[in-house]
């Protein structure tokens, strides 16, 4: 398989660690989602707040990712 380059990075440590991290801060994401959906509709359908909290989930997660590089 080769050598490992330079910015290679080894799991931080045990797999049920990582797992929490990913869910804490999906369900941020998804909490900060709805809230917004609240803020900007005054009685949102639930349709709409589901959306807004998988997307919000979706996004934290991406940018997770994205500072995690």
């Amino acid at each position: 398989m080769g050598a490992l380059t330079e910015d290679h990075r080894c799991p931080r440590g045990p797999l049920l660690s990582r797992i929490g991290d990913v869910l804490i801060t999906v369900i941020v994401g998804g909490v900060i989602g709805s809230v917004l959906a609240y803020g900007l509709v005054e009685h949102p359908a639930g349709a709409l707040v589901l959306a807004a909290a998988a997307l919000g989930a979706v996004l934290a997660n991406a940018v997770r990712q994205a500072v995690r590089l």
